[in-house]
C-alpha cells in the first residue's frame, strides 16, 4: 500500500454490498467465499460470484481482500484448501486475511505472490506479535482491538509492516480468537466462522453478598458498538495505514452509509489535517440510525477501562430507519451503477479499418474494426459517431472525451461502429484486468520431516511412542502448587502468574529442581507492553537455573521465544492454535518445542491432525473468554483486587469469573470441569506425550485427588473419584 495513503476498508458480506461499499467510496473491501470464513452465516458468494467480484473491484480501482481467517481441520488443510484459493488467488485477489498458522505455511509455500493479512483473530496484542506475524511471512496485522493509541505507536516504531484497526462496528467482548464460549456450550466455534453471540443474553453477576447487577440491567456484556469518528486523526498519525469498519453480516444499505461517513472524514482529513478536523453531531447521528446497539463508544483507543461501554440495559436490536434514509441510500448507493471516466479516440479514414483507442488510467488498448468506404450517400457525421460512441451502456466505463479523426466522405454502418466500441470496451476490460492476474506454481509435495535427533522435540515424540503419557499441572494458585509438589505422579508443573506471589516463585523452582522434575512458568493468557515492561522487571524469571521453560500463550509470547533463546524450552498451549500439521510445522519452525493440543477437536481428527509430541489438557475447567472488560467495574466498584465472581445464565449455568488486575483482565471458565479420566485409553493410543491437568480455584485436597485420580487411570484403574458434574468437552463431538 502506497505510504501515506490512507486506506477505507469495507465489509462486504455479499456481492450487493460489495457494490455499495465501492459505490460510497471503499478504497477496499473484505469478503469471504463459501468457505473458510469468520462469517459462516454472511450471505456470502459462491466460487463464480466471488470472481465476479474480484474483477468487479479491480476494474473501480479498489482492492479486494479474502477471509480465510478460521481455523482450519486436517482434512480441510490437505485436500481442499489450495484447490479453494487457487482461482482466486490467479484472478489476482489483493490479500489473504489468515488467523491459522498453518494457513500462513501452505499459502507461502503455494502461493507466493499471495499478500497474507494477520487476522485479529490471531490476537496481536504489541509489537512482539507484530514481530512475530513478519516472521510468519505477513505483510499486514489487524490489531486486538483492545489496544491504545500509544500501544498501535509501539508497533509502528517497531516494524515496518501495515496497521490495520478496526474504527467502527460490533466489539466482541473477549479478545478475538480467544473465545470458546459458544463452542463450549453448544458447539458453535467462533474458530469456525459459527459464533452464537452467547454474550449478547442476559445474566446475573454475584459475589460473596449476593447479585452485582440490577434487574434492569442484566446485559453486562453487551458492548456498544464502536465509532472513532472522533479519533480518526490520532488513529492515522499512531500509525494506522487501513480503517476497518466491521459489519459483513450487516445490510448493504448499512455498509454505504457508515463508508460514506468515513469517506467524508478521512477526505476532510487529507485536507485540512487535525487542526481543521471536526465532526458534525449530525453524522454520528445518521450512524445510530443505521444501527444502535445502546449508543457508540470510542472502543480502547485512550484508555482501558476508563470509559463505560457497556449497555447493560440494552437488548440488542437493530433500529428501525426512516424511509427517506432507506430511499437515499437505494438511490445514492445500491442501484446506481458505478462508472469509470475513459479516455478514447476514434478514427475513421476512407479504405482504412476503424481505429478505437480506449485508455483508463495507465492502461490503453487499440482495437480495428472495418474498413470504411466512400460514402454513397450520406457520410458519417461527428456528431452521430460522438453519440454512437457513449453508448457503453452495461460495461463499467463512461466515455469522458473521444478525440475524432475523420475523413469527410467515409462510411460505416452503425452496427460496424457499434461493434467497434463493443470491442474496445471489452479490450480495455481484459486489459486491466490481465494486470491483476497471476499464475500459481506448479504444487509440490512437503517431504515429511522428522525433529533432529538429540533435540528437545525428537525427546518429546520419542517418549510419545515408547510410554504412557506424563502427568503434567498447571497451578494457578500456591496450595494446588504444593499438592502437586507432594505427587510423585507428577513430571512437570506450570506456575500461572496470575495468582500466585512473584517473590515466592524462585523458591518453588528451586524446590521443584531438587526434585528432579520440571519447572515450567504460564506467561499470561494475553500479552501486553504494560505487563512486559513489569515482568521483565523481574529479572530471576528469565535468568534462573530453576527454570526449564514457558507455557507460550500467544503470538505475542511466541517472540520471547526468539528472544530468550535456547536456554529454555517452550510449549504452545491450546490458545496458540494448531489444528493440523502445517501449524504445528510453523511452531517447531520459531523455536517451539512442543504443542498443545486443540480443545475443540473431537479424537478423530485429533489423530488426524497427529499428536506426537503434543501435551493434551484432559482436567480442567477450561476458560472459555479472556476478557479486558472488568466485571466488578461495570456492576459496581472494582477495588483492583483478585477475586472470584459468579457469572449465572438464564438456564442457572453458573461460571466463574477470575478478574487478574495484574494484567488487567477478566477471564471466564466453563461451568463444568472437562474431565477424560476414563479416556485415558485413547489418549493413550493417540499418542500424546503428556496429559495436563489444569487447576483454576480448586483447594489442594481437591487438587490431591483429581491427580491421584489420573494416576491411577494412567496405570489402568477406575479412579476412586471423579467430580459429580463433569464433561467430554469435545473429545467425542467436536465442532462443525
Amino acid at each position: 500500500m502506497k505510504k501515506g495513503k490512507t486506506e477505507i476498508l469495507a465489509p462486504a458480506g455479499s456481492y450487493e454490498s460489495m457494490k455499495a461499499a465501492v459505490n460510497a467510496g471503499a478504497d477496499a473491501v473484505y469478503m469471504g467465499g463459501q468457505r473458510f470464513g469468520a462469517r459462516a452465516y454472511a450471505d456470502n458468494p459462491d466460487n463464480d460470484m466471488l470472481l465476479s467480484a474480484i474483477d468487479y473491484v479491480h476494474l473501480h480501482g479498489r482492492k479486494i481482500y479474502l477471509t480465510v481467517n478460521t481455523l482450519l481441520k486436517e482434512k480441510e488443510m490437505e485436500k481442499e484448501l489450495y484447490s479453494f484459493l487457487l482461482p482466486f488467488y490467479e484472478a489476482g485477489a489483493d490479500g489473504l486475511i489468515v488467523q491459522d498458522l498453518g494457513v500462513c505455511r501452505a499459502v507461502r509455500r503455494w502461493f507466493p505472490e499471495m499478500p497474507l493479512h494477520a487476522s485479529t483473530q490471531m490476537t496481536i496484542a504489541g509489537k512482539e506479535g507484530a514481530l512475530m506475524a513478519e516472521r510468519l511471512g505477513a505483510v499486514r496485522i489487524v490489531t486486538a482491538r483492545e489496544l491504545s493509541l500509544e500501544e498501535i505507536r509501539e508497533i509502528r516504531a517497531a516494524t515496518d509492516l501495515e496497521i490495520e484497526a478496526f474504527v467502527h462496528g460490533a466489539l466482541c467482548y473477549c479478545y478475538s480468537g480467544q473465545c470458546l464460549y459458544s463452542s463450549l456450550i453448544g458447539g458453535r466455534s467462533g474458530n469456525r466462522g459459527r459464533c452464537a453471540q452467547p454474550c449478547r443474553l442476559p445474566y446475573d453477576v454475584y459475589d460473596g453478598t449476593g447479585r452485582r447487577n440490577s434487574p434492569q440491567g442484566r446485559y453486562v456484556m453487551n458492548l456498544k458498538d464502536l465509532c472513532a469518528l472522533e479519533l480518526l486523526p490520532d488513529i492515522i498519525e499512531a500509525g494506522v495505514c487501513s480503517l476497518k469498519i466491521e459489519g459483513r453480516m450487516k445490510s448493504p444499505r448499512y455498509t454505504a452509509g457508515v463508508v460514506s461517513v468515513y469517506r467524508k472524514y478521512v477526505d476532510l482529513y487529507d485536507r485540512e489535517g487535525k487542526a481543521g478536523y471536526r465532526v458534525d453531531p449530525g453524522d454520528r447521528e445518521y450512524l445510530l440510525k443505521l444501527f444502535d446497539r445502546g449508543g457508540f463508544t470510542d472502543g480502547y483507543f485512550r484508555e482501558q477501562g476508563r470509559t463505560p461501554m457497556i449497555a447493560p440495559g440494552e437488548k440488542p436490536a437493530f433500529r428501525e430507519v426512516d424511509g427517506a434514509l432507506l430511499a437515499a441510500l437505494d438511490h445514492q448507493y445500491i442501484e446506481r451503477e458505478r462508472k469509470e471516466k475513459i479516455k478514447g479516440s476514434l478514427t475513421i479514414q476512407t479504405n482504412f479499418p476503424a481505429i478505437l483507442s480506449l485508455s483508463l488510467g495507465n492502461v490503453s488498448v487499440s482495437v480495428t474494426g472495418e474498413t470504411a468506404l466512400p460514402a454513397r450517400k450520406q457520410p458519417l457525421t461527428e456528431t452521430l459517431l460522438r453519440k454512437q460512441m457513449n453508448k457503453f451502456g452495461e460495461t463499467p466505463f463512461e466515455l469522458e472525451e473521444l478525440a475524432l479523426t475523420l475523413d469527410g466522405d467515409a462510411f460505416l454502418p452503425m452496427g460496424a461502429v457499434n461493434a467497434l466500441r463493443r470491442k474496445g470496451a471489452e479490450a480495455l476490460e481484459q486489459a486491466v484486468l490481465k494486470q491483476y492476474r497471476r499464475q500459481a506454481p506448479v504444487r509440490e509435495t512437503e517431504p515429511e520431516e522428522e525433529p533432529a535427533a538429540g533435540s528437545a522435540a525428537g525427546a518429546e515424540q520419542s517418549r510419545a511412542r515408547n510410554a504412557v503419557p506424563g502427568i503434567y499441572v498447571l497451578a494457578e494458585r500456591e496450595e494446588q502448587l504444593e499438592a502437586a509438589f507432594h505427587s510423585e505422579a507428577v513430571e512437570r508443573i506450570y506456575v500461572s502468574l496470575e495468582e500466585i506471589p512473584w517473590e515466592h516463585i524462585p523458591a518453588w523452582a528451586e524446590k521443584w529442581k531438587a526434585s528432579g522434575r520440571e519447572f515450567f512458568i504460564a506467561l499470561p493468557k494475553i500479552w501486553r507492553s504494560r505487563i512486559r515492561r513489569e515482568l521483565f522487571s523481574h529479572e530471576r524469571f528469565w535468568h534462573r537455573d530453576g527454570v526449564d521453560g514457558f507455557l507460550i500463550r500467544t503470538v505475542d509470547e511466541w517472540y520471547l521465544a526468539q528472544e530468550l533463546g535456547e536456554s529454555y524450552r517452550y510449549v504452545a498451549d491450546h490458545s496458540l492454535y494448531s489444528w493440523n500439521h502445517e501449524a504445528r510445522k510453523a511452531l517447531r519452525e520459531q523455536n517451539l518445542t512442543s504443542d498443545t493440543a486443540p480443545v475443540e477437536l473431537n479424537e478423530r481428527e485429533l489423530r488426524a491432525r497427529g499428536c506426537e509430541g503434543s501435551e493434551m489438557v484432559a482436567y480442567g475447567y477450561l476458560p472459555m473468554m479472556v476478557s479486558a472488560q472488568c466485571f466488578r467495574r461495570n456492576t459496581g466498584t472494582c477495588d483492583r483486587q483478585p477475586g472470584i465472581l459468579t457469572l449465572r445464565d438464564r438456564k442457572k449455568k453458573a461460571f466463574s469469573v477470575k478478574n487478574f488486575c495484574r494484567f488487567c483482565y477478566n477471564t471466564v471458565y466453563n461451568s463444568e470441569p472437562l474431565w477424560l479420566a476414563d479416556e485415558m485409553a485413547a489418549l493413550r493410543e493417540c499418542g500424546f506425550s503428556a496429559v495436563r491437568l489444569q487447576f483454576t480455584a480448586e483447594g489442594r485436597a481437591e487438587t490431591e485427588k483429581v491427580i491421584a485420580a489420573y494416576a491411577e487411570a494412567r496405570n489402568g484403574k477406575d479412579p476412586d473419584y471423579q467430580p459429580a458434574v463433569r464433561t467430554k468437552g469435545h473429545f467425542r463431538r467436536g465442532t462443525e
